[in-house]
C-alpha cells in the first residue's frame, strides 16, 4: 500500500461549520413538529448526546429517548463535542428528535483529525469525516415509572454510518474495508431513583473499525468480515439532582488486526476498547455540560509507537 497513490485532504476540522449544520437540522425539526416539550423529564435522566448522536453517555447509547419530551410530546436536542487525545482530535455535532418518549431519530457528524497517522501515510492534515443517521425505539419499560422495580427500560436501535471520500480510500480498499456500514443494538437502562444510580448495558452488532472512522470490516489476509456482537456498559451516580459522575466502557471489534498483519504491519492496526470517566452538570433543564477523561486504547499503533490515546472530552447539549 504505497502512500504515493493517495491524495491529500488538507482541510482542518471546522467546529463552527458543524455547529451551523446542527443548528439547521434542529431548526428544521422544530418547524416540522406539532408539539414541543415545555415541562420535561427529571434532570439528566434523559442522558446526554453520544458522539454518534443518540441519547446516552458520551460513548454509548442508552435505552432512554433524548430531549425533555415526555409521553405525548415532541422534543429536540442538539450538541457539540470535542475530544483530544495524545495524537488525534475529534469534533462531533448532531441533532435528534424525540417523539412521545418512544421514538428517537438522530443525525451526527464527526470530523477526525488523523494527526501523526495521516503524516505517516504521506497525508499531513488528513481529516476523516463521517455522517451517522440513527433511529431508536423504546420497546419495553419506563426508566422513571419502573424505578422502584427491577424492570429496566429497553430500546432497540440502528445507526448507519458513512465516511466521506478522502485520501484514505485506497488504503481502506486495499485492506478490504468499506466506507459505509450499519450497526444494530439493544440497550437496557435501569434507574434506581431512590439511590441516585443509573446502570446501562448495550449489545451492539457491528463491523465498524474504530467506530466507523476506519471503515467497516476487512478482507485482506482472510480477515473475518462478519458482524461481531460487542458489549457496552455505563454507570452513572447522581451526586445532586443536577450533577452526575460515572464511567463507560465501549467494546470495539478488532477486524483490522489480521488485515494489518497480512499487510506487513504486525499488530499495527489493532484496536482496544474505549473507556471514559465523566462528570455531567445540568445548570438548567435545557442545558447540560459534560467533561470526561477518555482512553481510546491504541488507534493505528503502527504510526503512534503503540501509545494509548488518552485525553479529554468536552460536550455541550441543548434539549427542549
Amino acid at each position: 500500500m504505497s502512500s504515493s497513490t493517495l491524495r491529500t485532504d488538507s482541510r482542518r476540522p471546522v467546529p463552527t461549520r458543524l455547529a451551523c449544520i446542527t443548528a439547521a437540522l434542529l431548526a428544521g425539526t422544530v418547524l416540522l413538529s406539532p408539539a414541543h416539550a415545555d415541562t420535561g423529564k427529571l434532570l439528566l435522566t434523559g442522558g446526554v448526546s453520544t458522539i454518534d448522536g443518540a441519547a446516552g453517555g458520551g460513548l454509548s447509547p442508552w435505552a432512554v429517548i433524548g430531549s425533555q419530551a415526555t409521553e405525548g410530546q415532541t422534543g429536540f436536542t442538539t450538541h457539540l463535542s470535542r475530544a483530544e487525545t495524545r495524537d488525534y482530535g475529534l469534533t462531533a455535532a448532531g441533532a435528534s428528535i424525540g417523539i412521545h418518549d418512544r421514538i428517537e431519530l438522530s443525525v451526527g457528524r464527526q470530523d477526525f483529525d488523523t494527526g501523526v497517522t495521516g503524516t505517516a501515510l504521506g497525508l499531513p492534515g488528513l481529516n476523516l469525516r463521517q455522517t451517522i443517521v440513527g433511529a431508536k425505539l423504546r420497546v419495553a419499560g419506563d426508566a422513571i415509572v419502573d424505578s422502584d422495580r427491577l424492570m429496566p427500560q429497553i430500546a432497540i436501535g440502528v445507526q448507519h454510518k458513512r465516511l466521506d471520500a478522502s485520501g484514505l480510500d485506497p488504503t481502506l480498499a486495499a485492506l478490504g474495508a468499506k466506507r459505509s456500514g450499519t450497526d444494530l443494538y439493544v440497550s437496557a437502562t435501569k434507574l434506581f431513583l431512590a439511590q441516585g444510580l443509573l446502570v446501562n448495558g448495550t449489545l451492539r452488532a457491528t463491523r465498524a473499525n474504530q467506530g466507523g472512522l476506519l471503515g467497516h470490516g476487512a478482507r485482506l489476509g482472510g480477515a473475518d468480515n462478519g458482524y461481531e456482537v460487542v458489549p457496552e456498559i455505563s454507570v452513572a451516580y447522581l451526586l445532586a439532582r443536577n450533577l452526575a459522575v460515572g464511567f463507560e466502557v465501549r467494546g470495539m471489534p478488532d477486524k483490522l488486526r489480521r488485515a494489518g498483519a497480512a499487510a506487513g504491519l504486525g499488530d499495527g492496526l489493532r484496536s482496544d476498547n474505549w473507556k471514559d470517566i465523566f462528570i455531567a452538570w445540568a445548570p438548567g433543564k435545557n442545558v447540560s455540560l459534560t467533561a470526561a477523561y477518555v482512553d481510546l486504547g491504541r488507534v493505528v499503533p503502527a504510526t503512534t509507537a503503540g501509545r494509548r490515546q488518552t485525553g479529554f472530552y468536552l460536550s455541550a447539549q441543548f434539549a427542549f
